[in-house]
């Protein structure tokens, strides 16, 4: 790698299905990406190669996000080594499934962890160190409005974090940083395969007015949107989710 990017991002969750997709987007518009990973190192390296190989920037940095300490020093990697921090884009998260007289508290405490206060520990770095004309980008989910039975843990803490958006885009008045959250319908990951049947999937995807599920490029796109030429857009939930409820 050579010359200093004039801008850089972090991307939490960077090994993820959306959040991989997005470090290579920005990679792509020009930024310098440092891929944070939790358990899948591989996955975060590898994308690491291939925007090297593309002549991007890029690093990957391990850590639990709901870690003050690991996150700082996340952070500190950040503008050791290129320079500065821009864009935040916080798609770290955990979403295990049950029924609310079935939840185990356990599980419930360990979304509100990850889930809530990982996005607290984040914004909160992000609002200390984020050069002026950044951008704190964090991710809820259209099913906040959709009120499927099975995701109460999972909307609860995402409700939380549109509520640290709205509240974090005001707190940084005269800051010249904006922040948003994206709320993506069902996309075609992982994550969202686990569990489901052919026949719920292909159910799910004919009820979009789209006739299809989303995909993290579609997302990417919204982020690439938020961290670039939306500089007018702030304090505001983005529903991505080719028209579902």
């Amino acid at each position: 790698m050579s010359g200093t990017p004039e801008r850089v991002a972090i991307i939490t969750g960077g090994s993820g299905g959306i959040g991989r997709v997005c470090a290579q987007r920005l990679a792509a518009d020009g930024f310098a990406v440092v891929i944070h990973y939790a358990g899948h190192r591989d996955r975060a390296e590898q994308t690491v190669r291939e925007i090297r190989e593309s002549g991007g920037h890029a690093l990957a940095g391990h850590g639990d996000v709901a870690d003050e300490h690991d996150m700082a020093a996340l952070f500190t990697l950040a503008q050791t080594e290129f320079g500065g921090i821009d864009v935040l884009v916080h798609t770290a998260g955990i979403m295990p499934l049950s029924p609310i007289a079935q939840l185990d508290l356990g599980v419930l405490d360990e979304v509100l962890r990850t889930n809530v206060r990982g996005t607290f520990v984040v914004d909160q770095l992000a609002a200390r160190h984020l050069r002026e004309g950044g951008a704190i980008i964090n991710f809820s989910t259209s099913v906040t409005r959709l009120q499927i039975p099975g995701y109460a843990a999972y909307t609860a803490s995402k409700g939380a974090v549109e509520a640290v958006t709205l509240i974090l885009a005001r707190e940084l008045r005269g800051r010249d940083i904006t922040v948003n959250t994206i709320a993506p319908g069902p996309t075609a990951t992982p994550l969202f395969f686990e569990g489901k049947s052919r026949e719920q999937i292909d159910g799910i995807a004919a009820a979009n007015p789209m006739a299809r599920l989303g995909t993290p490029e579609d997302t990417a796109e919204a982020v690439s949107f938020l961290a670039g030429p939306a500089r007018w857009v702030n304090g505001q939930v983005l529903y991505v989710n080719g028209g579902a409820a």
